[in-house]
């Protein structure tokens, strides 16, 4: 389908601000350009401003769609495209799907408390481990790898030490390596816990002020939560083809706006 001077004006900015192209944003191009000028000129406000690396931005990207709480798939292989274009390394990247891998504890995190309080609530004594010994063990491991300790942590590390120690080894995988500084992969658990699909208020505060001790500045994390902030769009950009196809399999074609 031919499109309008407009339309053309428009998905050439695009390609020039965003480096990219795929069917779903000429969908909504043709569907609604004006709607997709907006969402351009809201996601460029980050790349314009430019306080982070272009692969760290990647990064960002890259960690909030492979997310379990979002995995769209799209995203994911557009970003490391780019995230490697900008020069990226294998190292560096699984390192971010590592972190991006850890999301999971969090059903622990929120769950082990409240399992406390329903064990309480019904007049039963929760079954804690009685090793003191290794469990400020444990607890020293994490500080070591993670370089904090939340309250968080408590009653998972109570409960079960089997596997509070099982997450503390496999969550220090990403860093052992050392490819990603320490500001950059706490940038990236913080995004991971912002965004909308997810929205974990305590790991949100605790992995800003590991970023802000690790040297992150407060146009840095800014610059994160507007990246993360447009996820939104992945709605339109599945929605939209289907909508096109089901107006033209009725009508068919759909009346374009704009």
């Amino acid at each position: 389908m031919t499109l309008t001077a407009r339309q053309q004006s428009i998905k050439d900015d695009f390609i020039r601000i965003r480096n990219t192209w795929a069917p779903q944003w000429e969908s909504i191009l043709r569907m609604d350009c004006e709607f997709l000028n907006a969402y351009l000129h809201l996601s460029a406000v980050p790349l314009r401003h430019n306080h982070l690396d272009n692969k760290v931005k990647e990064f960002i990207y890259i960690a909030v769609n492979a997310s379990s709480t979002h995995l769209f798939a799209p995203g994911i292989q557009m970003h490391l495209k780019a995230a490697l274009e900008f020069g990226a390394s294998s190292g560096e990247l699984m390192e971010v799907l590592q972190l991006t891998s850890t999301v999971g504890i969090h059903a622990s995190n929120v769950g082990v408390p409240i399992l406390l309080e329903v064990l309480s609530e019904e007049g039963l004594s929760p079954n804690v481990a009685t090793s003191d010994e290794r469990r400020e063990a444990l607890k020293q491991r994490f500080i070591e790898c993670q370089g904090y300790w939340e309250a968080s942590w408590d009653a998972l590390l109570s409960l079960d030490p089997d596997f509070f120690k099982a997450y503390v080894d496999f969550s220090a995988i990403p860093w052992q390596a050392g490819n990603l500084e320490p500001k950059v992969k706490e940038l990236v658990l913080c995004a991971l816990d912002v965004a909308a699909t997810h929205l974990y208020k305590p790991g949100i505060k605790t992995h800003m002020r590991n970023a802000i001790r690790h040297g992150a500045t407060q146009d840095e994390i800014m610059e994160m939560l507007e990246i993360v902030s447009v996820i939104g769009i992945h709605g339109a950009l599945i929605g939209v083809p289907m909508l096109e196809e089901n107006i033209k399999a009725l009508n068919g074609s759909p009346k374009l706006a704009g």
